[in-house]
């Protein structure tokens, strides 16, 4: 349990997207979760009332933009909103998984900038400061004009991987396409093994090709395969049947976010995976809880980052070979 003298005027308070994390976020911190209302009106309008006084508080705001997506994010902003006018000496806005972060650029005409425009709602909501865990894409955090503290669950997600006890010469890191090369390679430090990349073509926003491997070869290997999410489970799925073809032992999978949409359940069960491991970055409805799913908490993770924000001390401790312990 974290704690100082500070703590009676921190206060973390939750949306309705993943509150058991924001209630176990709470609990390491050593602090109750702050009251708050929100319903919905008969019109599905978001209703939201703090039912405790936050003036001159330092809050922190628990809410992952995940399906529904728009929903969330709109109860975010009313939430946002409601404390600015409040009187709290800070807000921050605790985002484990941020919605609409894959649209961060114009590659194509007349198309929008998703991201941006999501980052300047939730400034002119009201957030001073914004903590996010594994953007899709690093340069979101310039599309913010307040602070921005990102978080990795890189050593979460390594120490799972550590855990399997795979011998360093059978264990190869795979990266599901060249856009992921980075993630692999800072992954690999953690785990330690050999790396490989697949060559992945998409010919549409739904169809995937995957090409040959570059890099370490996968027989008779133990791979892992490691990606910042799982959407529609199209590139992993891929991944995995690549591994398999070329005749892996073993398919670890690991992800920060599990977002699971559309097809991705069917995907998933069709192929052989040993096991994937995920965060609960987003909560995993029982409809989707596979047999071979692992859930990885990074409540202490999101826990430090606060304690550390609240205490005006460095984040960039966090990310030091041997980070302070969560007691």
């Amino acid at each position: 349990m974290l704690g100082n003298g500070n703590n009676h005027k921190l206060k973390i308070f939750s949306g309705r997207s993943n509150r058991p994390l924001a209630e176990a976020i709470a609990k390491v911190l050593g602090v109750p979760l702050g009251r708050i209302t929100i319903d919905d009106f008969p019109d599905k309008e978001t209703s939201v009332r703090i039912e405790e006084d936050v003036r001159g508080r330092d809050v922190f705001v628990v809410q992952s933009t995940c399906t529904p997506v728009n929903q969330h994010l709109m109860e975010l902003l009313i939430m946002l909103d409601a404390f600015k006018r409040a009187s709290p000496a800070r807000i921050t806005a605790v985002l484990p998984y941020y919605g609409y972060a894959r649209q961060d650029r114009k590659d194509k005409g007349r198309v929008p900038i998703s991201a941006k425009l999501v980052a300047n709602l939730i400034t002119r909501a009201g957030a001073d400061r914004v903590l996010a865990l594994d953007l899709h894409a690093a340069q979101i955090q310039g599309f913010f004009d307040i602070p921005v503290d990102h978080l990795y669950a890189v050593k979460e997600l390594a120490k799972y991987v550590r855990g399997l006890n795979i011998p360093q010469e059978e264990l190869v890191v795979l990266s599901p396409d060249e856009g992921s090369i980075k993630k692999a390679l800072d992954f690999q430090k953690y785990v330690g093994g050999k790396i490989t990349v697949i060559n992945k073509r998409r010919t549409s926003a739904t169809e995937i090709e995957h090409g040959h491997m570059i890099g370490a070869p996968v027989e008779g290997k133990s791979v892992v395969i490691y990606d910042d999410m799982i959407s529609t489970a199209g590139t992993i799925v891929g991944a995995v049947q690549a591994a398999r073809q070329h005749h892996a032992k073993a398919v670890y999978v690991c992800a920060t976010h599990g977002v699971l949409a559309g097809p991705a359940i069917d995907k998933l069960r069709s192929v052989a995976i040993d096991q994937l491991a995920i965060t609960d970055s987003i909560p995993l409805p029982p409809e989707k809880q596979l047999p071979f799913i692992k859930v990885i908490s990074v409540a202490a993770l999101v826990a430090n980052a606060i304690h550390r924000i609240h205490g005006n001390e460095s984040i960039s401790a966090l990310f030091n070979d041997d980070p302070p312990a969560v007691r």
